[in-house]
């Protein structure tokens, strides 16, 4: 899990506290993120779908997938390593790595392979059976989907998303097969269901305002008023609607047929250009449109030549919801213990991990298919923390438990506003464990445990300069640029939206076009509206252009990284009053902070330069840098990588 920096010092309101928002960097392993729901188990490709796992050779051999190179390590390959790394002459061993692999997967590996398993038992109760080569036509019907050989699909897979042929074969294409034939014809499509999906994709759409009210009193008010003057209608939406496009004077993306609010579709189909509907009951609000006008459907693509694909899609958004149905059925009727579930965070494993309709799973089968799923990715981050544990060793520098108590708290102050009156630190643990997806014993051993050595590794020896105060008052309270922006990562491309921006240089047709080509969530989904530009902010490029613009221009074309924006000024903001007495002790909290982080992060680079690191899993040697010194300034590392710090 790797979070954002971000800092921000709120204007003080009479004798109200401020919050520098410098949130906690996290420092535990990153899970690839997959498009999986169900399936991360271990059983290979076979006809007999619960045959003995076989480390995925046969399905390597099904998809032409070659093997892992090898380790620096001589050993016969049909034994796994013993020792998988070492780091400046101290092993990491396999039980090293297990142990860590189990701390973070071993629940969402269990629980996927105890899901694959149900499925695997009742193939079997049914004479179901998906064969390898079932397995590999299904393979090269996907890799055709995207026009591409299936070796090249195999190899993206591998480096965009960390899965391996067998891997994807074993625990993505034989799961999903296997439950298409378990489902049977429950994921038959009927000519009216392809032809709804058809007119939802390709068929018409209106274009329209929407303002949205939690009170239907409201609601009826505002109607008249609109209705009194449709031209104020972007107006009072920007003014009374209640949820997001407000932001946008009431602007939404083009209604089409057979979305989620049919009564929406009804009246906006129905309505002519310029017309205010009723009050429309919708999704517990109620809704107030203005048509706009009518796009036709895509030109050129007839019903028969996308009838394939979109029957398809249809099966796959049905295999989703069938399949919870059928892994409850299965559930309901099988005898599943789960061992791992119970154990004590931070505790000892317990021997067994699960047992499925009497079958077992140990703990150590269990932390072996996490090192075949994650190894190479937890063993890079239990590799870092090895080189501040060494550091601490080296320095006598131990952390203890209530420091790593205090340093929750401390986050949570500078993260999240009081409850009653109190540091929120349930609320903190909630958003940095349930919310981001990590539990509780891996933040505090993948991110405050770091946190505090290498703060303890610095030490306090930071200076803030006078300079460093004024910046900090200019960047906290100073005038902000107001502008829409357009962001892409093809300079060819920012240099044609920015010939079409210039040609008509208006805020509602940036608007449009960062709606239609922004590649960044926010401002594509805003029409271009981000916060608004701060001096000193870190971005001194994207800054200086910013603050050199007046309101109704647009910048040039400004790289940022391996990103192009183009910017549309709409004005300046003005600075906030404070005295600088008031807020001095907040500006030097937040920037010293922010050095700390920085020495941190030197402090990590250099103990990483100066490391002699074997990892046996990768087959990759780190030496000594020759001009490298490890300097007592320096940082923090997730614990794969240095963070960003804003």
């Amino acid at each position: 899990m790797k979070q954002r920096h971000s800092t921000s010092v709120v204007a003080r309101a009479g004798k109200r506290r401020h919050y520098l928002g410098l949130i906690l960097g996290s420092f535990a392993v990153v899970a690839v993120s997959l498009a999986i729901r169900y399936f991360w188990g271990t059983e290979p490709v076979s006809a007999d779908p619960l045959a003995q796992p076989s480390g995925g050779q046969a399905a390597a051999r099904s998809t032409g997938s070659g093997t892992h190179p090898a380790s620096p390590a001589a050993r016969d390959d049909a034994s796994p390593l013993q020792v998988v790394a070492t780091v400046n002459g101290r092993q990491i061993t396999r039980t090293d790595l297990g142990r860590e692999c189990l701390r973070h997967y071993g629940t969402k590996v269990l629980d996927s392979w105890i899901n694959k398993l149900l499925i695997a038992q009742e193939c079997r109760r049914r004479n179901i059976v998906v064969g390898g080569t079932e397995v590999d036509d299904e393979v090269k019907r996907i890799a055709q989907r995207f026009s591409l050989p299936v070796d090249q699909w195999l190899k993206m897979l591998k480096q965009e998303r960390g899965i391996d042929p067998a891997q994807y074969a074993n625990d993505i294409i034989w799961p999903t097969l296997a439950l298409r034939r378990l489902a049977g014809e429950e994921l038959s499509v009927t000519p009216e269901e392809a032809y709804k999906a058809y007119e939802m994709k390709y068929g018409p759409v209106v274009r329209a305002r929407l303002i949205s009210c939690t009170d239907a009193e409201k609601a009826h008010r505002i109607r008249a008023a609109a209705v009194a003057d449709p031209n104020r209608f972007g107006l009072l939406a920007k003014e009374y609607s209640d949820d997001a496009s407000a932001a946008m004077k009431g602007v939404i993306e083009p209604i089409r047929k057979h979305g989620s609010y049919p009564q929406i579709e009804q009246a906006a189909f129905n309505m002519t250009d310029g017309e205010i509907s009723q009050v429309i009951p919708a999704g517990g609000q109620f809704v107030i449109l203005k048509r706009e006008g009518a796009l036709p459907g895509a030109q050129g693509i007839t019903f028969e030549q996308v009838k394939p694909r979109l029957e398809e899609v249809i099966r796959d958004n049905k295999l989703r919801h069938v399949s919870a149905e059928i892994f409850q059925d299965l559930k309901q009727k099988a005898s599943v213990i789960n061992y791992l579930e119970n154990a004590a965070p931070g505790g000892r494993f317990p021997v067994m991990a699960a047992v499925i309709n009497g079958q077992s799973i140990t703990t150590d089968q269990l932390a072996q298919r996490c090192i075949e799923r994650h190894g190479e990715e937890v063993l890079e981050g239990t590799i870092n923390r090895r080189l501040i544990e060494l550091a601490c060793e080296k320095s006598k520098i131990t952390v203890t438990d209530a420091e790593l108590d205090r340093e929750i708290v401390r986050a949570a102050s500078v993260s999240l506003p009081p409850k009653d009156g109190q540091v929120d630190v349930e609320g903190w643990l909630e958003l940095v464990t349930e919310k981001q997806g990590v539990s509780l014993d891996v933040y505090r051993h993948d991110t405050v445990w770091p946190t505090v050595a290498l703060k303890k590794l610095v030490g306090d020896d930071i200076t803030v300069t006078q300079e460093d105060m004024q910046k900090g008052i200019a960047s906290n309270y100073g005038p902000r640029m107001r502008c829409l922006a357009i962001v892409l990562n093809n300079f060819r491309r920012a240099q044609e939206v920015w010939e079409m921006a210039r040609a008509n240089c208006t805020a509602e047709y940036f608007g449009e076009l960062a709606s239609q080509y922004s590649i960044e969530p926010g401002s594509r989904a805003l029409r271009g509206e981000v916060p608004p530009i701060k001096k000193h902010g870190g971005q001194p490029l994207l800054e200086e252009e910013a603050f050199s613009l007046q309101a109704g221009n647009i910048s040039g074309i400004i790289q940022v990284g391996d990103r192009f924006v183009i910017l549309y000024c709409l004005g300046c903001t003005k600075p906030t009053e404070v005295r600088f007495e008031e807020v001095r002790d907040l500006i030097y909290e937040d920037i010293f902070e922010k050095k700390q982080r920085l020495a941190m992060a030197k402090y990590f680079s250099d103990s990483q330069d100066t490391a002699t690191i074997d990892n046996y899993l990768t087959g990759t040697t780190r030496r000594p840098k020759p001009t490298s010194s490890l300097t007592p300034a320096a940082g923090v590392p997730s614990l794969r990588q240095v963070p960003g710090v804003e």
